[in-house]
């Protein structure tokens, strides 16, 4: 049994109105708590209104351009029983949870610690005011200068949570005689910003949100990146695996930072895209995802110098010819039919990888005519209990098994360091009409082949539903990708970072394998597998596939 309920806009601080600039999820849609469902703005900040609580979107009550203010309905949520159950509760703690997690609107009645007031034109400290319940949040933009003349209430630095940006300002005016933060910095209720010299104490003041309608838009997080990357040259090497630690910001003045939400900041820094070189198309020249998917195609199409990701920060770029603009039509008829969600997401983050990553592939053969035989007695036994066990559910404990084996294989590179994972969750890649997706099989290490190949439909069917949640995509460590009976020989998977390595499987096919006295018939794999070749070397690719084949060509061995 299920129960609908209405999620509302909870308390968003003095604002009796903002518009809905964003809208981040679809009927159909499984939700989990806390996540962000739309994207408000004020004249003052922009900021993410998360769910309280999870289930199936049965419907989305407001569209871009609305207007909405606490309380108001933003969807309608197909709750299970559990949820239904605590619905009561979670609606009533909605109010304080969400106002924590979006703090870029603290209520204006909430005390700020005083700084120590400049008696005679002495020192005072100026600290961070009351930001809500976070506990830190990071500095991404400082706003003044050593031996500037400030007012109080002036905006002294710009900081970020993982939901809304904000300005501190000041608690008094003077001249500023020392910085104690710069960018990157994490700082808290407290924390001390500057001295300045000199002035007089203002009221207790709130922090004041970022300006986003009067064009002083939300900074980049590549801002911080690429301060850390100056202060610690040891960092660049991170540029293969993070391509947000190798941009350079443009040279930009305070209040002149790129206008974006949080949920676009993040898009970008996953893509290694610095805003700051963006032009936005919405309202107010507010920057989309849509305009950050563009710079890429531009930029790796040689029409834009982007600092994207190692190359550009290497000083080389992608020198490319332009890509060619042909009126199609003179050549005849034709339809213009726009790529799906899926394809627009997983076609910029395939690229970044293909163009990130030094992609090698090692080709090699499984005997799988004994697995087959056993696969088929296995459904014939198990027929009543409607469960189909699929050769994808024995490869993925063949590939935990060379996971095991060749532990670096099971990593992700993380600067210099390599990052070795004690847990085994294989994504595999589902056909969907709209376009692949990777939902991910975890802990498959202690689940049997039943298990899995259960799993495997489940996820399979919520795939082509539409109905695949996020968290059921995350967390990988090494994916298959399998075209099963469709055709083909051998095939280049691009690896899906920050995975270092992806098994492609083609259609096996019967073929005469010489067993030392004569040809036999044999039903054989064909296995392709991409490394990342500054992870792994060609050796320890060729020693992977031949397990994987050994694995599979005599599956006792998994036992062992």
């Amino acid at each position: 049994m299920s129960n609908t309920v209405e999620i509302k806009v909870p308390d968003i601080g003095d604002f009796k109105e903002v518009e809905v600039i964003e809208v981040l999820v679809a009927p159909g849609d499984t939700i989990k708590a806390e996540q962000s469902l739309i994207t408000v703005e004020s004249d003052k900040a922009s900021m993410e209104i998360p769910s309280s609580q999870g289930g199936v979107v049965k419907s989305v009550k407001v569209k871009v351009g609305d207007k909405v203010a606490m309380g108001s309905v933003v969807l309608e949520l197909e709750a299970g029983d559990a949820a239904a159950t605590s619905n009561a509760a979670t609606a009533a703690e909605a109010p304080k949870a969400q106002a924590a997690a979006a703090p870029a609107a603290p209520k204006a009645e909430a005390p700020a610690p005083a700084a120590a007031p400049a008696q005679g034109g002495g020192e005072a400290e100026v600290t961070v005011p009351d930001i809500g319940d976070f506990k830190e949040v990071e500095v991404i933009e400082v706003m003044v200068a050593v031996g500037d003349t400030i007012k109080a209430e002036q905006s002294l630095v710009t900081v970020e949570s993982d939901k809304a940006s904000m300005e501190i300002p000041a608690s008094q005016g003077g001249v500023v005689k020392s910085i104690k933060v710069k960018v990157g910095d994490k700082v808290s209720k407290g924390s001390v910003l500057l001295v300045v010299e000199g002035g007089g104490a203002a009221p207790a003041a709130a922090p004041k949100a970022d300006s986003a309608a009067a064009a002083k838009a939300e900074a980049a997080p590549a801002q911080a990146s690429a301060s850390k990357a100056e202060a610690a040259p040891a960092q660049a090497a991170q540029a293969a695996s993070r391509p947000a630690a190798a941009l350079e910001a443009s040279a930009l003045k305070p209040g002149q930072l790129p206008h974006a939400s949080p949920s676009v900041r993040k898009f970008a820094r996953e893509l290694g895209v610095d805003l700051a070189r963006v032009k936005g198309s919405g309202p107010k020249d507010r920057i989309t995802q849509d305009d950050v998917r563009n710079f890429v195609k531009q930029a790796l199409a040689g029409g834009v110098s982007a600092a994207a990701g190692a190359p550009a920060a290497a000083g080389g770029g992608l020198s490319v010819l332009p890509w060619p603009q042909v009126d199609f039509a003179k050549f005849g008829p034709v339809e213009a039919k726009p790529l799906s969600r899926i394809k627009k997401i997983s076609g910029a983050n395939l690229h970044r990888n293909w163009v990130m990553i030094p992609h090698v592939t090692n080709n090699d053969e499984a005997d799988i005519t004994d697995l087959e035989a056993l696969r088929v007695t296995l459904n014939k036994e198990n027929e009543k209990a409607g469960i189909k066990v699929t050769m994808l559910a024995f490869l993925i404990k063949g590939v935990v098994a060379a996971l095991k084996k060749f532990p670096e294989f099971n990593a992700s590179l993380d600067g210099d360091n390599l990052v070795l994972k004690q847990y085994y969750h294989i994504g595999f890649a589902a056909d969907t009409p709209n376009g692949l997706v990777v939902p991910v099989i975890r802990d498959a290490d202690k689940k049997g082949v039943f298990d899995i190949a259960k799993e495997t439909s489940e996820l399979a069917k919520k795939a082509r539903d539409g109905k695949l949640s996020p968290a059921e995509m995350q967390g990988g460590c090494f994916s298959i990708s399998s075209l099963g009976g469709i055709g083909g020989t051998h095939f280049t998977p691009i690896i899906n970072a920050p995975e270092v390595a992806i098994l492609g499987v083609s259609r096996s096919d019967r073929k005469p394998v010489w067993n030392g006295s004569e040809f036999v018939p044999r039903l054989i794999l064909p296995l392709s597998l991409s490394y990342d070749h500054r992870v792994i070397d060609g050796a320890a690719a060729a020693r992977f596939n031949a397990y994987l084949g050994a694995l599979l060509a005599d599956f006792r061995r998994i036992a062992l």
